[in-house]
């Protein structure tokens, strides 16, 4: 999975393979965490791309590991590539979509997101509040 996502050039291409394949693995959640720590455009987009995934896909999931996940949307909320930007709304919306506590959740995040009042962290909160509010 690393070999693959550190290969990673197009969005396209990234999101094919976290949506058939990284977030059915019983490893997405520590690349997850892994790849959104890397500098590289396409491995930050994979992580936040493979949560996005997750959030629709693993219905049995527990809240707490989508809970503990947001601190990940706040910490790269500043990142303004447009692909990890898109990425990083992307996972926070689906979160969010999954039941009423995540919803919740997600909001308070996207609050938090837009106190940090950079570009990209306005852009993700004020798109994810749009569309969270209406379910809420």
């Amino acid at each position: 999975m690393d070999r693959w996502a550190r290969d990673f050039a197009s969005w396209d291409v990234c999101d094919a393979c976290c949506c058939n394949l990284f977030d059915r693995t019983p490893y997405a959640w520590d690349k997850i965490r892994k790849w959104a720590r890397s500098d590289r455009e396409f491995v930050r987009r994979a992580a936040f791309a493979t949560l996005a995934y997750i959030a629709v896909h693993d219905k049995k999931a527990p809240d707490r590991l989508f809970l503990d996940a947001l601190p990940l949307v706040e910490q790269y909320a500043f990142d303004s590539r447009n692909f990890v930007r898109k990425a990083v709304n992307w996972a926070l919306r689906n979160i969010g979509k999954r039941n009423a506590v995540l919803l919740k959740a997600a909001l308070e995040c996207a609050g938090r997101v837009r106190e940090q009042n950079t570009a990209a962290a306005r852009w993700i909160a004020s798109d994810a509040i749009r569309e969270l509010a209406k379910r809420g």
